[in-house]
């Protein structure tokens, strides 16, 4: 299976700029043979918590993400893509996997907001990695900081994930996230973790680039600069089989003895 990437500026609250640089990605995401193309967080709105909230229509979302299911279509290429969403009053930080016919295949909310802004804005989910069948795959979902608290990736991998898919918008000065963070997460799970980021300024936040790929055994097998990128990835479902038999720690896990632990 292959990955593409896409990582890029967003303009904030300027949706049909947005989604037409989704458009473009994915198209050139298919030719380059991907069969997925993962996009940064809020990417079709822009990073920017306090604007979303106080200027964006939360009664345009359906639509907004209607468009990203009918670019999925048109491309012939599966995406993963992050919106707002608002429900009860309250805003969340959403990714959800639409599948290459348009149909949407997974939805999942952010569960560990980051920054006083996002605290501000949001309200977090609860609800454990979406896991999903695509083309010949099982893979996760989660977003940004989530990939931090290494419970993320270890309740994907126990759910049967062979890949988690995280898209993030990581700020200047945390560079450290994905060169190594993103492998050790890769490493102790056993599995691929894909992390798509933002370039450029949005809303006065600079954000690293930087989006990476790592494979089950902790390397990195690809990784981008600052600037707008299209990365792409491949992925073999064999190659998590191995990691597994060859240190077999989802295994050897005594979960019995850990809760008497605490946390």
């Amino acid at each position: 299976m292959r990955l593409g990437l896409m990582q890029a500026e967003s303009a904030v609250l300027d949706v049909d700029a947005n989604l037409a640089a989704v458009e473009t990605a994915a198209q050139l995401a298919r030719e380059g043979g991907a069969d997925l193309l993962v996009t940064p967080e809020l990417f079709p709105v822009g990073y920017a918590p306090r604007r979303l909230r106080d200027e964006l229509d939360p009664r345009l979302l359906p639509e907004i993400a209607q468009s990203l299911l009918d670019v999925a279509r048109r491309q012939g290429i599966g995406l993963l893509y992050s919106l707002p969403e608002k429900g009860e009053g309250q805003w969340r930080i959403t990714a959800s996997l639409a599948g290459a016919d348009g149909t949407l295949l997974a939805h999942y909310v952010k569960v560990h907001l980051f920054g006083s802004q996002e605290r501000e804005v949001f309200t977090p989910g609860t609800a454990p990695p979406a896991v999903v069948d695509f083309s010949g795959m099982r893979l996760g979902i989660a977003v940004c900081y989530d990939i931090e608290f290494p419970e993320t990736a270890r309740a994907a991998a126990l759910r049967g994930a062979q890949a988690l898919l995280v898209p993030t918008a990581l700020g200047m000065g945390y560079d450290r996230v994905p060169e190594r963070l993103i492998p050790t997460r890769a490493l102790e799970s056993q599995l691929y973790v894909a992390y798509a980021n933002h370039s450029g300024t949005e809303d006065g936040f600079a954000l690293s680039g930087g989006s990476a790929v790592a494979d089950p055994f902790g390397e990195l097998i690809a990784h981008a600069g600052r600037g707008p990128q299209l990365l792409f990835a491949d992925l073999d479902p064999e190659r998590v089989e191995a990691a597994r038999r060859d240190v077999p720690y989802l295994h050897d896990r005594r979960p019995e003895v850990y809760r008497g632990w605490g946390h």
